[in-house]
């Protein structure tokens, strides 16, 4: 037989989620796009939906994730903070190491299981 754990990891500010997997999602279709409009549609993401998640961790974190610059010749756009980066390689490195954590953990169920 063969056993599963199933989480899925979100951090809080005083009661609002800062970040889960689908925002970090999110921050990185705007890295790589250097627009929100573009990262919703990439992430197939109502381009409300995706305003009011970003809007969201901007107003939770203790700094801006992101930017905005507005029109002019190349046209406006959202860019990750130095900040937002960093939150995304934090969340991600605390996504990896409570996976490993939960692997060993499932190692129990699986030994005791040998052991009968």
């Amino acid at each position: 037989m063969t056993y599963k754990i199933k989480s899925r990891i979100w951090i809080e500010s005083d009661g609002h989620v800062l970040l889960g997997e689908g925002r970090v999602r999110l921050l990185k279709a705007i890295d790589e796009t250097g627009s929100l409009s573009k990262a919703a549609k990439l992430l197939q993401l109502s381009y409300k939906k995706a305003w009011h998640l970003l809007d969201s961790m901007n107003r939770s974190a203790k700094e801006p994730v992101t930017i905005n610059s507005t029109g002019g010749k190349d046209g406006g756009g959202t860019l990750l903070t130095n900040y937002g980066k960093r939150l995304i390689i934090i969340f991600d490195d605390i996504n990896k190491n409570c996976w490993a954590f939960l692997d060993d953990q499932i190692e129990k169920i699986e030994t005791l299981d040998n052991s009968e």
